[in-house]
């Protein structure tokens, strides 16, 4: 008989806590993603590299089991992956709108608590090929965790990738490690901080909020952490658009045609902006055309989304968890020239990179995943009215990967939101094309694929708007040519919507 007391448990970090104990009826922390795959897996192999590279995590073994003291791992003593992994088929004409219907569906419908917190959904019958669905509740891992994860279970080699081990020949470890660092390296630039510092001031931040008389002793990095928590806070609370209104349980996704990267690239070359820049400008404008089209006004408004920002060094890219902290950034959905927003995104952007938020909302999750979860709940609740969106922008892999033998094309995902924010926005790059999804509470935005068409078509608007007005002094002519050569001959289309 199976001895279940036996059962391996180890503490949870504060910072995992807090988003376990973050999840409500009206926003589910769990990260939802869709591999669009070339041609459908068979159903042992896939379980097979399951086994072999996704549960080495020893984590995915693990269920997340919450006390009125806190939270712990336990290992699960009846874990079974075929009880994580399901066959699906879509109803009617299998297509994107039944495609868009089931995985809103899914991200709507909470994991099963009584086993480990992730699933995969193989869908076979996609118009568009096999697509695989999966679910991994957010106090397991972060988005860049989880790239790590992805690279795990594939290869580059569609042949290798059905015989994946766990211990990969150098050569392939060698090459994956080296998507790694261009994937965490950019990443940790946005602060502009050395890693000493991050550890520094986290735990600085920590000993300031819970002994204030630190200030006294003229710390410096006390000060200046102090001073951003006590911006963030006394930030005003966002207007009421139509982005921010009482939520439901219903969650609508939806997903963009793919952008090439590299036409991206030289339009931020073009005008000494960065892709970023030139990314989140386009979905300012996506938002502003979509309230104007719902009878809105943005003239005098902005908006702020939360946007993560990792933190996780190199050397612990290979660990599941939670390593990033938040910022809140400015939205100037009041701007209706792609130009002049372009221009105050980037100004937006270096703001931020000097900012220490993301230090200060790491230490304060930890302090909230020991906080009593009132206290916790008033504070998530003082945040997310400061914010419409939260938006996560993911850098992929930039070569094709291949996972139990059939090849990826098209990755995409979904990121949930936290207290009263309803919309969340996901921009990843993948072998050479940037990928743009929404996802959003039905009683906001009912049909979010309304926001998700203008997207492309506010970078096509940027694109024409350097041609015809650039900016004086703030365009590299060589730059400026190029686009001019790729849209002459009309080579920047748009691919399908999956």
């Amino acid at each position: 008989m199976r001895d279940l007391s036996a059962s391996h448990k180890e503490p949870m970090s504060k910072v995992d806590t807090a988003w376990l104990r973050m999840e409500t009826p009206h926003n589910l922390m769990m990260i939802t993603g869709l591999l669009f795959l070339d041609e459908l897996p068979q159903y042992d192999q896939f379980l097979h590299v399951l086994e072999k590279n996704f549960l080495k995590f020893r984590r995915f073994r693990q269920k997340a089991v919450q006390t009125a003291s806190g939270a712990f791992w336990q290992d699960d003593p009846y874990f079974d992956i075929k009880a994580h992994v399901r066959r699906i088929g879509l109803p009617g004409a299998a297509d994107y709108r039944e495609l868009q219907d089931m995985v809103s569906h899914l991200a709507s419908t909470p994991l099963d608590k009584t086993k480990p917190l992730w699933q995969f959904h193989i869908i076979e019958n996609y118009v568009n090929g096999p697509v695989i669905v999966a679910r991994i509740h957010h106090c397991y891992a972060d988005g860049i965790a989880l790239i790590q994860v992805l690279l795990a279970m594939t290869s580059t080699n569609r042949h290798k990738s059905l015989a994946l081990d766990a211990n990969e020949q150098p050569r392939e470890k060698h090459q994956k490690l080296g998507m790694l660092k261009q994937i965490i390296n950019p990443a940790q630039k946005q602060l502009n901080q050395s890693l000493k510092l991050v550890a520094k001031a986290s735990e600085l931040g920590l000993k300031v909020l819970q002994d204030p008389s630190l200030l006294e002793k003229g710390l410096h990095e006390a000060v200046e952490i102090t001073e951003e928590l006590l911006t963030a806070l006394t930030l005003p609370d966002d207007p009421k658009t139509l982005l921010k209104q009482p939520l439901g349980v219903r969650k609508r996704v939806a997903w963009s045609h793919s952008l090439d990267l590299e036409q991206v690239k030289a339009l931020a070359r073009a005008t000494g902006t960065t892709v970023n820049d030139v990314l989140i400008s386009s979905l300012a404008g996506a938002i502003r055309n979509y309230l104007v089209l719902h009878g809105e006004t943005p003239e005098d408004v902005r908006i702020r989304a939360t946007v993560p920002v990792n933190l996780r060094p190199l050397h612990h890219a290979r660990e599941l968890g939670n390593h990033f902290g938040l910022v809140f950034l400015e939205l100037p959905i009041d701007e209706a020239n792609p130009l002049s927003r372009l221009k105050l995104v980037h100004e937006e952007m270096n703001r931020l990179k000097s900012s220490r938020q993301a230090l200060v909302s790491l230490g304060l999750l930890s302090l909230l995943g020991m906080a009593p979860a009132p206290v916790q709940n008033l504070l998530l609740e003082q945040f997310s009215q400061k914010a419409s969106a939260v938006l996560t922008n993911v850098p992929g892999p930039q070569v094709p990967l291949y996972i139990a033998g059939c090849g990826i094309r098209k990755v995409m995902f979904w990121v949930p939101q936290n207290g009263s924010i309803g919309v969340g926005v996901s921009i990843l790059s993948y072998n050479g094309k940037v990928e743009f999804g929404l996802i959003a509470d039905k009683n906001l935005i009912p049909r979010p694929q309304e926001v998700i068409r203008f997207f492309p078509k506010e970078f096509e608007a940027l694109e024409l708007a350097i041609l015809m007005q650039p900016w004086e002094g703030c365009i590299d002519m060589t730059h400026l040519r190029w686009l001019e050569a790729e849209l002459s001959v009309e080579l920047a289309q748009w691919s399908e919507v999956e």
